[in-house]
């Protein structure tokens, strides 16, 4: 008899064959690879061909999946900001500013409200629950995010930065929540987690993402003067760069994913020779790609419909006010008073201010931060509750956002896109600066 292991390769084989020769027509439909990779999974799992049976009690065994997922965002965060070629000035942040400063806390404690108020949580329950699924993804959002980097698209500019650094920014959030786990009295620790959880942590994962990179850059650079590294060991020096500076900045007890983030930005702006952050990113968005896969196949295959159907009504709840109200308002007021970079308007066109809030995706970066809240502290029924609505969300996410981004996006660059572009000001700096 064949081994399942085998065949659970096999399948993944021709999953990965066939996905990527039929790319090209796959691109132009309504729909994402996560969404097939999704489908694999499932019929990979218990209710297809069983080649994948996980015990209920292995659903909430989490160091793996924590694991698993770190490296994965911590990979896809690197990448968001290898992609991004602007200066530190403000007129080009201040969107990022608007999502991060205030979409992701109105998200965070709008759903926090959601889950106290009407899915019987206490407030630390309650508030993981929004730090859990506030953060947008930044591995399955590669559709809405920027291009390459001469993209100077704002609203591509604003996904990718803001999926960027709101897995990071979130951080602050799940420890607040898992402190109120443990002790309901926030004035016992609310001085140490502002002090060590939001000041420090932030600071240092900003100081440490500087330095490590430039570092690197500058040995890089003295070393090819000498002898150049083998063409293919080259690319490694990324994923080394992303080790190094998040392994750095966690003995530190900073943010790692935030380190890694400015590392890319740091990375992308040291280089003389552009095509050598350029090779970095090809090689990370490979990297990034084929372990979208491998997650989303086991999301898939871990799926059991009689805890999704038991949390069916308290996650359809979640999921209709934060893809319907609590994102889309949240970013209405947000950018209230933003001026586009690349237009004569003085406020953001209605219908970019609706993309905004349309395209915020979950996935990854909510399993990680699931698995880490189960493993310190959120037990019980509590995390039951918490995990099949996080699941669920990620599932419909991968849906409905799956199969409206390349039409949505299709129809942005044919009407707004491209009818207010002509000379823009990220491109400008970046002609100015080379």
């Amino acid at each position: 008899m064949v081994d399942i292991y085998i065949l659970d390769l096999l399948v993944i084989g021709l999953l990965l064959l066939i996905v990527t020769l039929a790319s090209g027509w796959i691109s132009r439909l309504p729909l994402s690879f996560a969404m097939i990779y999704l489908m694999v999974g499932i019929f990979l799992g218990p209710y297809g061909l069983g080649l994948i049976q996980l015990r209920r009690e292995e659903l909430f065994n989490t160091e793996l999946l924590e694991r698993l997922t770190e490296f994965v965002v911590i990979v896809s965060v690197f990448s968001c900001g290898l992609k991004i070629v602007t200066l530190l000035k403000w007129k080009f942040w201040n969107i990022t500013a608007r999502l991060i400063g205030l979409l992701m806390p109105i998200s965070i404690f709008s759903l926090a409200a959601v889950g106290k108020l009407w899915l019987g949580m206490n407030w630390g329950e309650a508030i993981l629950l929004g730090a859990i699924l506030a953060p947008t993804d930044p591995v399955l959002a590669s559709e809405v995010q920027l291009t390459d980097i001469n993209d100077d698209d704002e609203l591509r500019f604003g996904l990718t930065s803001e999926g960027g650094l709101n897995d990071a920014l979130a951080f602050p959030f799940v420890y607040f929540g898992i402190y109120a786990l443990k002790d309901s009295n926030w004035h016992h620790w609310f001085g140490q987690w502002v002090v060590v959880d939001v000041i420090w942590a932030i600071a240092s994962g900003i100081v440490v993402g500087l330095i490590v990179p430039l570092v690197i850059v500058w040995i890089d650079k003295k070393i090819q003067k000498s002898r150049p590294v083998n063409d293919v060991m080259e690319d490694f020096v990324a994923i080394s760069t992303i080790l190094v500076t998040y392994s750095l900045t966690e003995v530190v007890n900073g943010y790692g994913f935030l380190a890694v983030f400015v590392a890319g930005l740091a990375v992308q702006r040291s280089y003389t020779n552009p095509q050598k952050p350029l090779a970095q990113l090809e090689f990370i968005e490979r990297l990034e790609k084929l372990l979208e896969v491998g997650l989303i196949l086991l999301l898939g295959t871990i799926l059991l419909w009689e805890p999704m159907f038991n949390y069916a009504p308290q996650s359809f709840l979640v999921i209709s006010l934060l893809f319907l109200v609590i994102r889309p308002v949240g970013v209405w007021v947000s950018t209230i008073g933003k001026r586009p970079l690349n237009s004569h308007r003085r406020t953001f066109n209605p219908e970019t201010r609706l993309l905004f809030g349309w395209f915020g995706i979950r996935g990854i970066g909510s399993l990680y931060y699931l698995a880490y809240s189960l493993s310190n502290g959120l037990k019980g029924e509590a995390a039951e509750q918490i995990a099949w609505i996080t699941y669920t969300t990620i599932v419909i996410s991968v849906i409905v956002h799956g199969i409206s981004a390349t039409p949505l996006m299709n129809w942005y660059e044919r009407n707004i896109a491209n009818g207010t572009k002509s000379k823009s000001h990220i491109s400008a700096t970046i002609d100015e600066f080379e």
